[in-house]
């Protein structure tokens, strides 16, 4: 068994008391940021109850956070390099006039290839935008 000066050493911020939120105004003003709604219905939860809720938004972050992976792009994107937050590719694409050759989906009729930006933003959503071939 560990001392409290110990434990605080290794406590993790999910381990927050509220004598925690009294003792640094910061935490206590982030708090009241939170949505009246989830502020009160939280408080009345058990112990139980909150790690499960706890467990839960440690999930939501990871995916939310993660970051773009090869899997994510499509199979027909070629990497060309990595970015801190995603993939520059390569892509041939369709343009979508009518009657264009490249309506007809073969490779050689395609335009490009352009450079495409594929990012997460901060929802952790995909987004796919046009980088300048530059």
């Amino acid at each position: 068994m560990t001392d409290g000066a110990d434990r605080s050493a290794e406590s993790d911020p999910g381990d927050d008391t509220a004598a925690d939120y009294e003792a640094d105004p910061d935490r206590s003003s982030r708090v009241e940021e939170l949505p009246k709604y989830l502020r009160e219905g939280l408080a009345k939860q058990d112990v139980e109850s909150l790690r499960i809720v706890q467990r839960y938004v440690d999930e939501l972050l990871d995916e939310k956070e993660r970051p773009v992976e090869r899997d994510d792009l499509p199979e027909t994107a070629d990497p060309v390099a990595e970015t801190t937050d995603g993939y520059i590719v390569e892509e041939l694409v369709k343009c979508g006039k009518d009657g264009c050759k490249c309506a007809s989906g073969a490779e050689s009729d395609m335009h490009g290839p352009y450079e495409y930006r594929y990012y997460r933003d901060g929802d952790g959503t995909l987004h796919k935008e046009y980088a300048d071939n530059e």
